[in-house]
């Protein structure tokens, strides 16, 4: 709840008052800008770095403390949502932003619905709010990452407005399902030597 708040008041001040669509009736081309924190390359450092640093910390801690599970269970949610994104994504087809400026033209040749990228970075997150947000409040700073990408997204002309936040929602709803699950999913198909992470190997 606290990240789609988050989203929809960083989507705010890219609406007015023209004539929107899409499936939320929201959706319209906004200013372009590609320059500042907005640039493309900032973006996608941003993915880039959390599948580094997810994959990494699960590989280093393992399973076999809680911050090491959590990342296991990040790993879980950015797959699934990756996977998820992407099929859909074929399935409906939508022109982006800087393909076209009508919003409604879905079952066409684009990958705009919903936004990958924003899902990915929501799913990566969701599992260190749900485990250590109540006790860590500050750990739901996190959700300005997706929040970020999701503005920065629709600025480039990468997506429309209801591209983002539904891949936030999708993204948000996969990290809870594997935040609750008995165990990481993934995990579970690699050979246990995945489960004690390069720390616990080396551990004196």
């Amino acid at each position: 709840m606290r990240l789609f708040l988050m989203l929809l008041l960083a989507l705010a001040p890219l609406g007015n008052s023209m004539a929107s669509g899409g499936p939320l009736g929201i959706d319209h081309r906004v200013h372009y800008d590609n320059s500042g924190i907005w640039k493309r390359s900032d973006q996608k450092a941003l993915i880039y770095g959390s599948i580094v640093t997810i994959g990494a910390g699960a590989l280093v801690f393992g399973d076999q403390d809680e911050l090491g599970d959590t990342f296991w269970r990040s790993v879980d949610a950015m797959v699934v949502s990756g996977v998820g994104t992407q099929a859909l994504k074929y399935a409906f087809g939508r022109e982006r932003p800087s393909q076209t400026s009508d919003p409604n033209r879905f079952f066409k040749h684009g990958q705009s619905f919903p936004s990958g990228e924003v899902a990915a970075i929501s799913a990566a997150v969701t599992p260190f709010m749900v485990r250590y947000g109540n006790d860590h409040p500050a750990v739901y700073a996190l959700a300005l990452l997706p929040a970020y990408d999701a503005v920065a997204r629709v600025k480039v002309h990468g997506h429309w407005q209801s591209d983002v936040l539904v891949g936030a929602a999708i993204g948000t709803g996969i990290g809870i399902w594997a935040s609750h699950r008995d165990s990481p999913l993934i995990l579970g198909w690699l050979p246990g030597g995945f489960s004690v992470g390069y720390v616990h190997h080396f551990k004196p």
